[in-house]
């Protein structure tokens, strides 16, 4: 393709004109953008249905047109947001201002050492550092992530400490694909050894020998973990042992540990199922099954000692049980000895366990709480008294103690962490997040609202704005957020960033749509597969909740997701354009359909069973009733940002291109649409503290652009 050739001048006359208002704005041209060359490309389904992809072509980065496209595309959305270049300078600042730079995380105790992360004055990354026996002890530097990271244009680490703490295998991407590469550190000596293991995707797992490690390899093409090998010090990585395949493309491969330390774990698993092998730790062999795979059935093993394994799962338990199970292999209809049942009101969310305790994280209508149950005696409960918040338990390596740690936050209480004495119920603060500045807490309020949505079911929304700005009469303007997905819930957390939004007389709602699971698995179940347009008609129900009864002006109300959370921006924006002033997409998976037909692309065929396989001619035709991309149409669309990263492996960077493409061609408005394509990223955006700032400040400033806020 000539590179030339790969734009269309457009000589159309863009504008700076809100299509949501009343009052006239004053108008401002814009540049032109870039406007992609149309190339036909058809795509037949295996039931024969024929759909044309006029911008299929940008589906390759090794293209010079395409990185071309892209250059373009940045360098339109720079110009266009070229009068906010000192905003976004001075909310960057901001956002910064409020992070302690010199900090500490929580330390933890594991075996006669206390392990931290802390940070130091203007570092990116963190350094891995641990005393032992005291915390006045001396530090000893596990890994310098600033050292490690210097000079990198992206760099994201992290760590697994042998059984026995004279090593570490240290786990590195230095590209933003995903794609680690594996060294190790001896550190009786401080000296990396020679040995190192490229190219894996997932969790390192040592040995009880502290000689091997465990790892998880893809397939390079199709991203999938299907291989499972053995490492073992002094050997090239070239020798390394195959220790399981994987052949079912739909399941995708990973490696834990036992918090016995007993037994390593090799889960195969996709969005609704799983199974389960174990290795011994201390005698590594052959893999031996737990249970095989079933649709709708996962289960996750752990092993405290003894002769079972504590299983949790949800065969016949849409919010999962906790079973005793004797170790070896068994089928979850035999799962019948249960330590926690399944309640039809009460989502198990997970499971921690101690020598005389079991802590016990769950929700009921969308609450999360934390219950801990002696091993002899009645459960107790720890209780939390706001509206809107989350309560989690934390890291709790250690068997033999009588402190668990958790961690709360809320929309307006920053993150603290606790260790709660489970035998006096005494409870002391570790951690609270520092904010820096003026932040009072008090000066901030948290609501909990039940939505009907239009079915009948009742969406939590949890709701956060400044007190002595907020006026509920209709005139304030509003951001909501969602995911609604895979069955990941988004608590109410609290967010430093979020503070520049209500600082500014914003209010915040986060919209807990089905898809997730804050009302239980049968909420995740209910915004999947052939139910997935709820997840999408909730969050909109939830929006026009807020524009009805007067917390945000039915003008200036913007909403944000990314990754799946793009595609509910993407869905909104074809089925309730009028309903938002603004729409940011970050990595946004809109293309679902052709991503989901392409078994050669990453990470795809283990998620049929979360949207639909597109070989099944009635799962194909709903998809496409809701697919972003295929149902751009003629008309007027809100401003909107859509970001993406060239290296993402989750969601190809082609699919939000492909997705401006089509709407430029399309759209009837002369609202602001911009690409912004970070060209030395992955998923997860820009690397290090600071960095990925300087994209939430091109966000708010976008946002504040559209209203007329300056400062």
């Amino acid at each position: 393709m000539n590179i030339k050739n790969f734009l269309i001048c457009s000589v159309a006359t863009f504008t700076f004109a809100a299509c949501h208002t009343d009052k006239p704005e004053t108008v401002k041209q814009l540049p032109t953008p870039p406007i992609a060359k149309v190339e036909p490309f058809d795509i037949t389904a295996k039931h024969g249905h024929v759909r044309t992809d006029n911008y299929y072509w940008l589906n390759d980065r090794e293209n010079p047109a395409v990185i071309a496209y892209l250059n373009a595309e940045n360098a339109y959305a720079d110009s266009v947001m070229a009068d906010t270049k000192e905003f976004q300078e001075s909310l960057y600042k901001e956002l910064r201002g409020r992070i302690k730079e010199d900090d500490n995380s929580a330390p933890y105790f594991l075996d006669g050492y206390y392990y931290y992360t802390r940070y130091e004055e203007g570092g990116e990354y963190g350094i891995f550092a641990r005393k032992k026996g005291s915390l006045d002890a001396p530090e000893e530097i596990v890994v310098d992530g600033n050292e490690l990271g210097k000079d990198k244009s992206f760099f994201n680490f992290y760590t697994s400490v042998s059984p026995d703490h004279s090593k570490v295998a240290v786990i590195m991407d230095t590209v933003g694909r995903n794609f680690y590469q594996v060294m190790f550190k001896d550190l009786s000596t401080g000296e990396f050894l020679a040995d190192q293991v490229p190219d894996i995707r997932g969790n390192v797992v040592w040995t009880l020998d502290n000689q091997s490690v465990y790892y998880p390899k893809p397939d390079k093409q199709t991203l999938r973990n299907d291989r499972i090998f053995r490492h073992k010090l002094g050997d090239l990585s070239g020798t390394d042992e195959l220790v399981y395949t994987e052949n079912d493309a739909t399941l995708n491969c990973n490696m834990s540990r036992s918090k016995s330390k007993a037994y390593l774990f090799i889960s195969a698993d996709r969005t609704d199922a799983s199974q389960v092998f174990y290795i011994d730790a201390a005698k590594p062999s052959a893999p031996k099954l737990i249970a095989p795979v079933m649709n709708d059935v996962e289960y996750s093993p752990d092993h405290i000692g003894g002769k079972e394994f504590l299983i949790y799962h949800n065969y016949k338990a849409s919010n999962y049980r906790l079973s005793k199970v004797p170790i070896g292999s068994s089928t979850p209809d035999k799962w019948t000895n249960d330590m926690i049942p399944h309640r039809d009101s009460v989502y198990l969310a997970g499971v921690d366990y101690f020598k005389n305790f079991i802590a016990i994280e769950e929700t009921e209508n969308g609450l999360a709480r934390i219950v801990i149950q002696p091993t002899k005696g009645e459960s107790f409960q720890i209780a939390f008294d706001e509206p809107a918040y989350d309560a989690s338990l934390g890291y709790n390596p250690g068997f033999d103690t009588d402190l668990v740690r958790y961690n709360y936050t809320s929309l307006t209480t920053p993150n603290t962490v606790y260790d709660y004495n489970m035998k006096t119920r005494v409870q002391t603060t570790v951690k609270v997040q520092e904010v820096k500045g003026d932040f009072d807490r008090n000066n901030y309020e948290t609501e909990r609202i039940m939505v009907k949505a239009r079915d009948g079911k009742m969406v939590p929304m949890s709701i956060v704005y400044r007190k002595d700005l907020f006026k509920k009469d209709g005139s304030s303007p509003g951001w909501i957020y969602g995911y609604g997905s895979y069955g990941a819930s988004m608590p109410a957390y609290f967010s430093s960033t979020r503070l520049s939004l209500l600082d500014r007389g914003f209010v915040y709602a986060i919209a807990h749509i089905r898809g997730g699971k804050e009302m239980g698995g049968s909420w995740h179940d209910d915004g999947k597969m052939m139910n997935k347009r709820n997840t999408f008609t909730d969050f909109i129900d939830c929006s026009k909740w807020l524009q009805d009864n007067n917390y945000v002006a039915k003008d200036k109300l913007f909403a944000s997701g990314g990754s799946a959370g793009g595609l509910l921006m993407g869905a909104i924006s074809n089925m309730s354009p009028e309903t938002y002033r603004g729409i940011v997409a970050d990595v946004a998976f809109v293309d679902v359909v052709t991503t989901m037909m392409d078994e050669s692309i990453p990470l795809t065929t283990f998620e049929w069973l979360e949207w639909g396989n597109p070989n099944i001619q009635p799962e194909y035709e709903y998809m496409l009733t809701y697919s972003p991309y295929d149902n751009v149409e003629a008309k007027d669309y809100p401003a909107m940002l859509i970001t993406t990263g060239l290296h993402d492996s989750q969601v190809q960077y082609w699919e939000p291109a492909k997705w401006v493409s089509k709407l430029r061609a399309l759209k009837t408005d002369s609202n602001p649409l911009l690409l912004k394509t970070n060209m030395v990223a992955g998923h997860g955006g820009a690397s290090g503290r600071f960095e990925s700032l300087r994209e939430v400040a091109l966000e708010y400033a976008f946002a504040m652009k559209m209203l007329g806020i300056e400062k």
